[in-house]
């Protein structure tokens, strides 16, 4: 779908701005459908798998730390990823074992909260370790998108 191009660089936008992407999906929903535009769309974006404008961004930029982590990305991208193992302060901690990513602090709140360095491995450490301890993307896809699935509409059996 042409919305998604890109929009792992809208990562961290204000709720306002998310909106208006959320009302595109609407829009596509309901002119599928036929519904009214009074009618609920969560159950037709539910039925169409479709996820939320928020969850679709965490897909790419989690696709994106994935691949940044297993060479497949820009060369440029992984330089902006630590793995806490990997950090000599961390090495005896039990985190070390994990797939954690170091969290760079950032100085600049409007600016550096959106960085990939700081939304990435947030982005990856709140991940469950099956989904994060894949070695397929395509898998890893799968797995990531049913759980963003489920924290989206927590009501829909799968």
């Amino acid at each position: 779908m042409k919305l998604d191009f890109g929009n792992a660089t809208l990562s961290g936008l204000p709720t306002n701005l998310l909106n208006r992407l959320q009302s595109v999906l609407n829009a596509a929903a309901w002119s599928i459908v036929g519904l009214r535009r009074s009618g609920h769309v969560t159950d037709t974006l539910a039925s169409f798998h479709w996820l939320r404008a928020p969850e679709r961004i965490n897909v790419k930029l989690a696709v994106l730390v994935y691949r940044a982590l297993h060479g497949t990305a820009p060369r440029y991208l992984p330089d902006f990823l630590r793995r806490v193992a990997g950090l000599p302060s961390r090495r005896r901690l039990r985190s070390a074992t994990s797939s954690q990513l170091d969290v760079r602090p950032s100085r600049l709140i409007t600016a550096g909260d959106r960085s990939f360095a700081f939304v990435g491995p947030k982005l990856w450490n709140s991940l469950p370790d099956d989904i994060t301890s894949v070695s397929s993307l395509s898998v890893f896809r799968k797995k990531l998108k049913t759980h963003l699935f489920r924290l989206s509409y927590p009501d829909v059996i799968l």
